[in-house]
């Protein structure tokens, strides 16, 4: 049951840490280089392919994990009103 939020606070995490910039470049460690600043200095001098290809990887991973939890989700509704309606049959045969 916790699941659902698990995925919603990882995905919120992971746009909200491409989003800050700042708080990126003072966490990450000498001589290391985080995805955020890596997009950053390329957006400077100009918006390159690689930088429109990772967009593109990041909508699309993002979006199947949208579906598919919506998938999951539509899946264990049905699962639930299948079992009310064969519970409220054997409470009407009875």
């Amino acid at each position: 049951m916790i699941a659902p939020a698990l995925v919603a606070g990882w995905l919120l995490s992971f746009s909200l840490s491409l989003d800050d910039l700042v708080i990126a470049s003072f966490v990450s460690g000498p001589g290391s280089t985080t995805l955020p600043m890596v997009v950053f200095s390329s957006v400077r001098l100009g918006v390159s392919p690689k930088i429109n290809a990772l967009a593109t990887i990041i909508i699309v991973v993002v979006s199947l994990f949208a579906f598919l939890s919506w998938y999951i989700a539509r899946r264990a509704e049905q699962k639930s009103l299948d079992e009310i309606k064969r519970l409220n049959q054997e409470i009407e045969q009875q």
